[in-house]
């Protein structure tokens, strides 16, 4: 039963939203890159901290700090779960992006709507090796336009560009000269 669980809850399912009968294929499935997980984790560890006060706590207050840990415990779980579904997909025809535990939210665009990508690093995201993608697209107002905490930036920048191309939307440079 926990694999039936697993599965259906904290799997986003990517395989449900492909066009396999137009030959569809997945390139690449981006998951968040770990620090993401920042907040959840600095969470469970509050979570663990008030777990040890109710440990050690008087009888008469040891409900408080057990609440605000099974709070914390709560809150944090589905901070991670929330990462975890988020997910970014670079596919043969189009990238989407699938997100949401309970309710699910679908951000599709075409790979031929693909006007800029921005690659943004920050210091830490340098050090580190994680980014942040901007879209741009002829529809400003989609799910698509930031994606967050990308892991190994550059590589997927270029898997992106390699699609793209590869798709004949562009001309290289060879035909060109």
């Amino acid at each position: 039963m926990a694999g039936w669980l697993r599965r259906t809850f904290a799997d986003p399912q990517i395989e449900v939203h492909l066009l396999i009968d137009e030959g569809e294929i997945v390139i690449d499935e981006v998951r968040h890159h770990w620090m993401a997980f920042w907040r959840a984790a600095l969470e469970a560890v509050a979570a663990a901290s008030l777990f040890t006060a109710f440990l050690v706590s008087s009888v008469q207050i040891g409900w408080l700090p057990l609440l605000l840990c099974l709070g914390f415990g709560v809150h944090a779980f589905w901070l991670g779960l929330t990462e975890h579904m988020d997910r970014f997909v670079i596919t043969n025809m189009r990238v989407f992006r699938t997100r949401g535990v309970m309710s699910r939210r679908l951000a599709t665009m075409p790979i031929s709507r693909i006007l800029d990508i921005t690659v943004e690093k920050p210091l830490l995201g340098r050090m580190l090796d994680f980014g942040h993608f901007v879209f741009e697209s002829a529809a400003q107002e989609q799910g698509l336009r930031d994606i967050r905490y990308v892991g190994s930036p550059d590589v997927r920048d270029l898997t992106i560009q390699r699609v793209v191309q590869r798709s004949g939307l562009r001309r290289s440079v060879s035909h060109e000269l």
